[in-house]
């Protein structure tokens, strides 16, 4: 009997691990060695082994910087602790791909499919994002011109309930006898 298949990470998990560094959606070395099933020591090995398969933009080593703001945001152990001893590598769309052909596994093979695949999702989703957020521009601007008008109507009726509040000083003496006591001691 034929062991078991072990379950393929859904496109939604592996969405969830892509990040965006230096202006480009990556994945780091150590999610896309547990999307392949290997460990990430076994990614990176293959890759140095096959160096010329992965030019500057399939990959990059992050910066000290970026390691450390990727520490703090998702809270990653600290080296010396058990954590990593070296900077991750981040590979672009390509470059995940291209690891999936240097590993050459069955899973790997399969997850590369899944791994362009949550690449393409992303991309479509900005995409939307990018559409939804210029029509929300062009009816803000369309609604502000509205409200400019509209706002300028309420401020002339209010000016004109704060005059009938306010009326001026009558003219004309009232009715009867009237005593400025005020204005002569």
């Amino acid at each position: 009997m034929a062991a078991p298949r072990r379950a393929l990470v859904p496109v939604e998990r592996i969405t969830q691990a892509i990040l965006v560094l230096r202006s480009q959606r990556v994945i780091l070395d150590s999610d896309l060695a547990a999307i392949y099933g290997v460990t990430t020591g076994r990614l990176n090995e293959a890759v140095k082994r096959n160096a010329d398969r992965f030019p500057e933009d399939f990959m990059f080593r992050l910066s000290a910087a970026e390691h450390a703001a990727l520490i703090s945001q998702f809270a990653t152990s600290k080296p010396g602790r058990g954590g990593r001893r070296k900077l991750p590598w981040a590979f672009t769309e390509h470059g995940a791909i291209q690891a999936a052909n240097v590993l050459n596994s069955p899973r790997a093979v399969a997850m590369g499919v899944y791994v362009v695949r949550a690449f393409v999702k992303l991309r479509e989703l900005l995409i939307s994002n990018r559409e939804l957020a210029r029509r929300f521009d062009e009816l803000e601007a369309r609604l502000e011109k509205r409200l400019t008008a509209h706002d300028e109507t309420i401020a002339a009726i209010l000016s004109a309930i704060r005059e009938l509040m306010n009326p001026p000083p009558s003219k004309r003496r009232g009715i009867g006898f009237t005593a400025d006591i005020e204005e002569k001691p």
